[in-house]
């Protein structure tokens, strides 16, 4: 459990508590308030950032123990369902829960094995024996649309629910540069080759803990072949009859909406 203190008690503040990829919220909102009247007692949140003017802490749930009359107010959601939110909260909410996963997978150290602890100033794991600091492990993935004219490469997996398609994504690996990543992904997944690979943004994505980085590319050659050990389908779709994508609020649908107005914009 957090030691008990008095800081910050009385000050109104965004509350971030989480559990894996879930975060608690009342009534669908992000806790605001102070300790006392969202009967959290006295922990310390640790601040991670400013929304609205106010502090945003973070805590894990297993710091937390609500009584029942307060404990019926929270709600654990998951941060999917929350993409509607303004995306500088969505960010700040992302940010707690990869700290939450960094606190509950980094409790050993890599070097020598001692026992790690939460460095409040740093927001890293350290090792209580030789105080090593560990930071969050950030993971980063290649998120691309290709087109081809006026239509667009989508694929379905497996894990999405309903007839969703969405663009191809993938691990960096080691030694590869992220332009040979998109090349080797879209390859692999889909038999196609691209070119003019360029990057075009990026989002955390707190799944546990990814860094998407977005790029458009235009096709160059090959027959959509789906590698279906990865994938349940993946085709060519015209910009004007797409099928349910992904939705919005997401790098995905950010760069499907761009490749849709760039191909409507040349033809």
């Amino acid at each position: 459990m957090l030691k008990k203190s008095n800081k910050n008690i009385g000050a109104p503040a965004y509350w971030c508590i989480v559990n894996g990829s879930d975060v608690a919220l009342i009534d669908g909102e992000l806790p605001l308030g102070n300790q006392v009247e969202l009967g959290l007692g006295s922990v310390n949140g640790r601040k991670i950032g400013t929304y609205q003017n106010r502090a945003v802490l973070w805590l894990d749930e297993a710091e937390v123990e609500l009584s029942p009359e307060f404990e019926e107010r929270f709600e654990m959601v998951s941060l999917r369902e929350l993409l509607d939110f303004s995306k500088e909260l969505f960010l700040l909410i992302s940010r707690a829960i990869q700290f939450g996963h960094m606190s509950q997978t980094m409790r050993f150290c890599p070097q020598c094995g001692g026992r790690n602890h939460l460095n409040h100033n740093q927001l890293a794991m350290q090792c209580g024996d030789c105080r090593t600091l560990h930071y969050p492990r950030i993971f980063p993935c290649i998120i691309v649309a290709v087109r081809k004219g006026d239509s667009i490469l989508l694929a379905q997996h497996p894990r999405h629910k309903g007839n969703m398609y969405t663009v191809i994504a993938g691990f960096l690996e080691v030694g590869e540069t992220l332009e040979q990543c998109v090349a080797r992904e879209v390859l692999e997944e889909t038999g196609i080759t691209v070119t003019n690979v360029r990057y075009h943004g990026s989002q955390p994505w707190a799944f546990p803990s990814s860094m998407m980085m977005g790029f458009l590319a235009d096709y160059d050659s090959g027959e959509v072949k789906p590698d279906y050990s990865e994938l349940s389908d993946a085709a060519w779709f015209k910009v004007d009859e797409l099928p349910e994508v992904a939705p919005k609020g997401t790098i995905a649908r950010e760069l499907i909406e761009t490749t849709v107005e760039l191909a409507s914009k040349e033809n």
